[in-house]
């Protein structure tokens, strides 16, 4: 590790680890750091990514593949699904993946194409002259050392440290961390290719349960929730075990994580002088389902090329770096994650009544010509009880 680079990557997640592949394969000097000591351990994932998605950043392997996924079932509290067949699932088409096998390939082909990595490396404060981010202090086991950058990007996941000693305010609102626990189970009966997500304010308030197949009989089995929902014997680890218990109850656990995904809006700017954010550091994660994989790589090659481009001008300014921030918001991505977060806000104020009704109604309509606001216009129709509030939701996500 040298002490001045062009760009300085803070996590190795996949938006990390895309950042610094993208920007080393521009000819940029690149280090990227890891605080834990391995890449991709501990999992805090659901794991799941949608085929067509992954396949923009990177070929299938079935290395790093535990299921592929051809269909999706959405569950209603009183127990109605709505079944997804293929054509229909979209982006719950796809794989599961084994991050910790997936990880360790986005970094080791970021290494390949020339970047540094370091791992058990950890950014204790940002190098900051007048103003602007100029590299970090980071922490070797025990040995600390400067390494300037004309650029740093943080990718430091959820809990984001790098960009709140930056003085950017990385606040998530109390009830838009959705807390989470999963188990991976084996010895169950499943679906090993259908994703199962189950409502229910009974079951997971304000939030779902998941199935997502790892094989024939395992899975990733989790649930995320609203902290203003959590109390005594109301954490997810308790709805966990009960949903488990009634459904599932031949699983032995192997492993179980828990943690936050930030369900809220993104921050309002991603960028200052020298910095950029990217992936849960930037609250890019889906605010719907909490899938954040896709979104972190999209970020990350992003903010890559707009830095490699700024940096080529001698401008790394907060301005110039203001094209990453844009181009983002201004994608498919960025335009998803706005609608998203609208139709979240509407579905978890609805009673368990009215989520049976509206699955019941979404399993009886024809979805060839599936989209969002022709299934809500069909909604409409079919459930007049819910006018308002559907025509409210329409009218918000055009």
């Amino acid at each position: 590790m040298r002490s001045e680079y062009d760009l300085l990557v803070i996590g190795g997640g996949p938006g990390g680890a895309i950042a610094a592949k993208t920007a080393a394969e521009k000819g940029l000097n690149v280090c990227l750091i890891e605080k834990r000591p391995a890449i991709g351990a501990p999992v805090r994932c659901a794991e799941g990514i949608g085929r067509e998605l992954l396949e923009e950043f990177i070929e299938p392997d079935e290395r790093w593949i535990s299921s592929e996924i051809d269909g999706a079932k959405i569950i209603a509290p009183n127990g109605t699904a709505l079944v997804l067949e293929p054509q229909m699932a979209g982006n719950e088409v796809g794989y599961i993946l084994d991050r910790k096998v997936f990880d360790r390939e986005l970094v080791w082909q970021a290494a390949e194409a020339g970047s540094d990595v370091m791992v058990k490396t950890r950014a204790i404060s940002p190098l900051m002259k007048n103003g602007k981010v100029g590299g970090a202090h980071l922490e070797f086991c025990g040995i600390q050392r400067d390494v300037r950058a004309e650029v740093v990007i943080a990718a430091d996941g959820v809990e984001s440290k790098f960009a709140r000693w930056c003085g950017i305010d990385t606040t998530i609102p109390y009830r838009e961390l959705a807390t989470c626990a999963q188990y991976l189970l084996t010895n169950i009966d499943i679906e090993p290719r259908t994703t199962i997500f189950y409502l229910g304010n009974r079951i997971a308030p304000e939030g779902y349960v998941w199935v997502f197949p790892k094989g024939e009989r395992s899975a990733n089995v989790g649930i995320g929730i609203s902290p203003a929902d959590c109390g005594p014997g109301q954490r997810p680890r308790d709805l966990l075990d009960a949903f488990v218990k009634s459904n599932l109850p031949t699983g032995r656990p192997i492993e179980c994580v828990v943690g936050g995904v930030p369900v809220c809006e993104p921050l309002k700017s991603t960028v200052s002088d020298g910095l950029m954010i990217v992936g849960d550091a930037a609250r890019v994660s889906d605010p719907l389902t909490g899938g954040g994989i896709y979104n972190a790589m999209f970020t990350g090659k992003l903010a890559a090329e707009v830095a490699s481009e700024c940096i080529s001008r001698g401008d790394c300014s907060q301005k110039a770096l203001e094209k990453y921030d844009s181009g983002w918001r201004d994608s498919r991505m960025g335009k998803a994650l706005a609608r998203n977060y609208r139709i979240k806000e509407f579905f978890i104020k609805l009673s368990d009544e009215k989520l049976n009704l509206l699955v019941e109604s979404a399993a009886k309509i024809n979805l060839k010509e599936f989209s969002t606001l022709t299934l809500i216009k069909e909604l409409i129709v079919r459930n007049p009880s819910l006018l308002l509030e559907l025509k409210s939701l329409r009218d918000s996500i055009r």
